[in-house]
């Protein structure tokens, strides 16, 4: 199994997942880390271009993030980075974002975890809160 973190540093969880820069792989197996890597995020919503980064609207007209008119393409373009792996874990994002990456097959958590060792070990340990309710807009 493959989890994706979404970092700035390599040690923490961004809280914001479009404002990421990488994310930390971490290849399990027989529930033990088997390999670590670090990927650079090349669709960075925010974290790779200037601001403002979008001209339309980054909103549908019922007002929900990230379900805007070209949401759906960029979003795909981000599940791609890590089509390899299983589960993502992220501080927060946007309702849009979440949904896009559920439907690519990935199990999404969102947690207020700050460490990254510690939200992989306590995936593997099946301790883990996805707290969806608290974290997207």
């Amino acid at each position: 199994m493959k989890i994706a973190l979404v970092t700035n540093d390599g040690e923490t969880i961004s809280q914001h997942f479009g404002r990421s820069r990488y994310y930390k792989i971490y290849t399990v197996a027989d529930k033990k880390v088997a390999n670590t890597e670090m990927r650079e995020r090349g669709t960075g919503h925010f974290a790779q271009q200037p601001q403002p980064v979008h001209d339309e609207p980054h909103t549908d007209p019922m007002g929900r993030h990230g379900y805007g008119a070209a949401a759906g393409s960029r979003h795909g373009m981000m599940a791609a980075e890590i089509s390899d792996c299983d589960i993502l874990i992220a501080g927060g994002m946007g309702s849009g974002a979440y949904e896009s990456f559920k439907a690519a097959g990935l199990e999404v958590i969102l947690t207020d975890y700050d460490s990254i060792e510690e939200a992989v070990t306590d995936y593997i340990e099946g301790k883990i809160k996805n707290l969806y309710e608290e974290r997207t807009d």
